[in-house]
């Protein structure tokens, strides 16, 4: 498996649902489904929302059980509903267990 990559379904997108929503999910993910490692993911406006999410889950509710292990950044093109190409910034955060 090489950095940054996640095993199945342990990613959860952010996107416009409440915040604990989403740190529940990667408590269960760690918990209920006792996985190794879960990826948060996020685009554009949701970026801040996903570090929330990770240092909430690392530092709060799962404190002392699972870490950051890596952090990765990009961006990615589309072209939008005017035709316009444009580029959002993405961030996909893996946690593990410690």
């Amino acid at each position: 498996m090489t950095e940054g990559t996640t095993r199945g379904d342990n990613v959860i997108y952010i996107g416009n649902k409440p915040f604990m929503n989403y740190v529940t999910s990667v408590v269960v993910q760690f918990t209920t489904k006792n996985a190794s490692e879960v990826s948060v993911k996020a685009r554009g406006k949701f970026i801040s929302r996903a570090v929330d999410v990770a240092e909430v889950s690392c530092k709060r509710f799962l404190k002392g059980e699972i870490r950051v292990r890596h952090v990765s950044i990009d961006s990615e093109g589309f072209t939008n509903e005017e035709g316009k190409d444009v580029r959002v910034s993405t961030m996909d955060i893996v946690l593990e267990r410690v």
